[in-house]
């Protein structure tokens, strides 16, 4: 019988070439590659999404998905860029953390009521389950992942 943590994917566009890839998170130190453009899919760090691989990234896989929307001349943006690194490389396998820039993809953010950024969104299976604005302090932000992880 297969235990839950054998189970556990993502879905995830690899920061290449922007092709789906479905990612095995119990085979993380095999170190994916994309099946298109055979790049590797690091998911240490924050993944970029857009509004055409928004829905299949949150929807489509079975680990919490943490959702940073930002835009690059934000300063608080900036300022929990290397939290979200460090989020990312701690629960790697367990969470999968996403950035969706507002400016590039105004569709999703208008979708979700994004007014200030950052926002930050949990997902689990494609619902929202928590919401943080703003830039937090890392133990807010691992409160977040923790209370609905």
């Amino acid at each position: 019988m297969e235990s839950m943590k054998d189970t556990r994917h993502a879905t995830v566009p690899c920061p290449s070439c922007d092709t789906l890839n479905r990612v095995d998170l119990a085979r993380l130190d095999h170190r994916p590659k994309c099946g298109k453009c055979a790049r590797p899919i690091l998911l240490d760090r924050p993944l970029p999404v857009s509004d055409a691989t928004f829905e299949r990234v949150t929807a489509d896989t079975t680990v919490p998905v943490l959702v940073d929307f930002y835009a690059d001349w934000c300063g608080p943006c900036k300022i929990m860029a290397p939290v979200l690194d460090d989020v990312a490389r701690k629960h790697a396998g367990d969470l999968l953390v996403v950035k969706l820039d507002t400016d590039r993809n105004p569709a999703t953010g208008q979708r979700f009521g994004i007014r200030g950024i950052p926002t930050l969104i949990l997902f689990r299976k494609g619902e929202e389950v928590g919401r943080r604005v703003g830039a937090v302090p890392a133990a807010d932000l691992e409160s977040l992942v923790n209370s609905h992880g």
